[in-house]
Parts: structure tokens; sequence; C-alpha cells
């Protein structure tokens, strides 16, 4: 007889395994389902853990190398250790993964291991599901089931990966010497993340963007100021430029490419295919279950309940509408579950803030200033540069600086835009105004504790009409 729970999670990344914890918590019997042998998926085991491991390693090494001496810090001859720099990384990850098991034991979740499917069209109020894993099959039965498998790699059919020479972020987390040249293709988040890893540890890195600029959805002017200092930080970055094919050549990946109607080549060890992300659904038994997928997207339509069209079956994370981002998943797990429950609750998507770890990082919240204007909506700018932040010049971090946009007529906080010193933490001051209908007088008038790099977003509201402090 199949074993039988309220609900059964397909997926235990954040958006899975927070869904599941949260369910627990409200008294449903819980089991989930992945695929993985440790749990977190993509963004605990091969994405934002270990890439932000990686960034901080890679930033403390060239701190050694380029920044202690400004300091008074004489550290002789600093040498890179690959392997103990991998090992650092590899134990953050198993210590969050285990953590999440410590979670599901508390929460008396039940975890399967294996490949999980819709076991075709709903009889009644039983929902099947079939686990396929290493002693073969099982089906379980619930009256809910969960899709949360997350996103993939997009992939160019210019540039198949082959797991070794071209390769997606996964394998880019892993390398085991650091590449002579790692050619980069895609201008977005992941890709200048890894490439900033690299180039930092020592690698050559060639970013080749298809569009007229890094970041195309962020902020313009962001992206202009993020640009120029990754050039000053060692990478080239080639935009305009589409790639077209790529072949080998004594051990080298040779890329073709074509940059405003002239053929181009670049020719390195490794190249990163960071093109985006899709949403994963293969195997899940989506079409016999009568599930629909829009065709376009690739994601799962979904109605306000986060429930498919087939009755009992939900979706959440980068399967459905919204960004692509774990925090993102993670809110809309909670909301499901809670709903789930008979409770009433929302996702504002308008206040998801979104966060680059380069350094400097770039953080943002709410449209940007060329969507604004798009829009019709008017707007005021304030503006304030770090190099005037007294916590910036004691930390020798100078670069960057806070752009608030706000409307003309009523001063609410419409978005801000962040380049600069830990702008990932600086960003959730910014949603917690924007959540509540703040306005950049309220930021203005808000006591910020001095010196700290948060003055700079006070700063930045005072700018909006023009009566900052500091500049």
């Amino acid at each position: 007889m199949a074993e039988r729970f309220d609900l059964i999670v397909i997926g235990a990344g954040p958006g899975g395994y927070v869904a599941a914890i949260r369910a627990a918590q409200l008294g449903k019997r819980v089991a989930c389902v992945e695929k993985r042998g440790a749990l977190g998926g993509t963004c605990l085991n091969v994405g934002c853990i270990p890439s932000k491991a990686l960034l901080d390693s890679s930033e403390l090494y060239a701190q050694a190398r380029s920044h202690f001496a400004r300091h008074g810090i004489q550290v002789g001859d600093v040498k890179l250790d690959l392997a103990a720099l991998m090992a650092r990384k590899d134990g953050v990850v198993k210590g969050l993964t285990q953590g999440v098991a410590g979670l599901f034991k508390k929460n008396k979740i039940v975890p399967y291991v294996g490949e999980a499917r819709l076991a075709g069209p709903s009889e009644g109020e039983v929902r099947r599901v079939v686990v396929k894993g290493a002693g073969g099959e099982e089906v379980l039965e619930g009256k809910a089931v969960l899709l949360a498998t997350g996103s993939e790699p997009a992939g160019l059919s210019a540039l198949p990966f082959d797991g070794r020479n071209i390769v997606s972020s996964t394998e880019a987390l892993a390398f085991d010497k650091v590449p002579h040249h790692l050619i980069v293709v895609g201008g977005g988040y992941i890709g200048l993340e890894l490439g900033s890893v690299w180039c930092r540890l020592g690698a050559k890195v060639t970013v080749v963007e298809f569009l007229p600029r890094i970041l195309p959805l962020g902020d313009a002017e962001i992206a202009e100021a993020l640009h120029k200092s990754l050039v000053k930080q060692g990478l080239t970055i080639h935009l305009d430029t589409k790639v077209t094919g790529a072949g080998t050549q004594a051990g080298q990946v040779v890329v073709s490419a074509s940059h405003k109607g002239e053929d181009v080549r670049f020719q390195g060890d490794k190249v990163l295919v960071s093109v985006g992300r899709r949403p994963y659904v293969t195997g899940l038994g989506l079409k016999e279950a009568g599930v629909v997928v829009e065709e376009k997207t690739g994601r799962v339509a979904v109605d306000e309940n986060f429930e498919t069209n087939v009755e009992g079956v939900y979706a959440i994370g980068d399967l459905i509408h919204g960004p692509m981002l774990a925090h993102k998943a993670e809110d809309d797990g909670i909301a499901f579950a809670e709903r789930l429950a008979g409770m009433k609750t929302h996702v504002n998507y308008d206040t998801v803030p979104s966060v680059i770890y380069t350094w400097p990082e770039v953080a943002s919240v709410g449209p940007t200033e060329e969507e604004l204007k798009k829009g019709g909506r008017d707007y005021k700018v304030g503006k304030f540069f770090f190099k005037a932040n007294g916590r910036a010049i004691a930390m020798d971090e100078t670069e960057g600086f806070v752009k608030v946009l706000a409307d003309k007529d009523t001063d609410r906080l419409l978005a801000v835009h962040i380049f600069g010193p830990r702008a990932s933490d600086m960003i959730a001051e910014a949603v917690t105004v924007m959540e509540f209908a703040g306005s950049a007088e309220d930021v203005a008038r808000i006591c910020h504790a001095h010196p700290t790099l948060s003055e700079a977003f006070r700063e930045a509201a005072l700018a909006v009409e023009k009566r900052a402090i500091h500049s």
C-alpha cells in the first residue's frame, strides 16, 4: 500500500525545503523528494552558496595581494592553494545541506532520494507520485503535490556543453586548476561573478556579450559603472558580439563570433556558457498529468494560489513567473504552505531584491530608471557616492554610489540601486521602506548610525530634494 501524505514536495531547493518546513509547522504530514543525495537544491549544492564561498575566498586572496599593504599589513609572497580553497567551499556546502537535513528531522518531514514524476491524472482527492530511487520505484500518495524543481543552465546550440572545456556554472565552480584563459559567454550576473572569481585567482578572463551592455536587465548607469570597474580589475569585455560556433585546436577551444558584421575569434582552455537559466521540468510527467506549461517561457502556469490547471498540483519558484532567485522561491514556498492551510498571505514581486556579488557589489529593488521612463512615470533622482562616506573611506572601499528613485509628486520610494561595498546587506533597508510604502523623506528623517555605509542611503534620499549634507 502506498504511503500517504498531506503534501508531497518534489525538489528540496530553497523553495521546496522551505515549503516543506512551513507546511510541517502548520500540522501537515509532508514528504520531500530530491534527486540529489544532498538536500538544498541547486542553490546550496552548485549555485548560490558555493559561488559565494569562492567569491569571498578569491576576494581575500586579491586583497592580500594588492590591498593589505595600503593598510600597513605586510604579508610577503602570497600563494594560492586551490585545493584548500575548494575544500573550504565544499565544507561550507556540506554544513548547510546537513543543516537542512537536520531541519527535516526536527519537523518530521520524510525525505526520499530519487527522481520523481507525477503518476498520470489525479484520481479524486488522491495525487500519486512515482519515486525512482536506488532500490527501484515506489508510489507516494498525497492530497497535494508541490513542484519545486527549480531551473537549470540554458545552453547555446552553437556551444553545446561537454562538461570539460565548454561548461556550465556547475563545472566552473569546481575547476581543479586555474584556467589560463577563461572565456565567459554571457554578461549576466552568473558569468560576471564566476569570471570575477577566476580573474582574481589569476586567469585571463574574456566576457563575450551579445547585447550592447552587460547586465541587460539592470539599471544602465549601474551596469556602466560595474563594467568600468571589472575592466579595471582585469576582465576584458566584448559587447555586441554574437557567438556562432566553436571548435578545438591543440587542446584549446576556439570560439567563433561576429561583431557588427566582422568575424572575430577567441581562444581559451575553458569556456563558461552563462546565458541564463530555464525551468527544470524534465521527467516530471507534466504532459501525462495534463499540467499546462507555457510554450514560450517553459514555465508552469499557475493561479494566485500557486495551483496549476490540475487540481491539487502546485508549482513555485523558478518554475513559475517572477524572478529566478532563491529568496523569491523561499517566499513562494512560505506563501504556498500558508495558503494550503487556509491562511491569507502574499508575495510582492515588486519588492524582491536582486544582488550581484562582484566586488564592489550590485544590489537593487524596484524598476530601473529606464523602465520608469518607458512607463511614463514622473520621478526624482537622488545620488550619493561612497567616496564621501566616512566608513567607506576608512575601509578603503570608496568605489560606487547609491541611487534613489522617488515619485515626483508623492515622494514615495520607487526603486533603489546600489553599486558599492556591502550593497547586498544595505538593500534590505530599501526593501523594508518600500514594503511599508515609505518615502525618500522617511529615509532622510531616520537616524542612521555613524560611521556606517548605510549613511550613503540616507544621503541619497536627502539628495532627492537636493539637500544631501556631505556632497
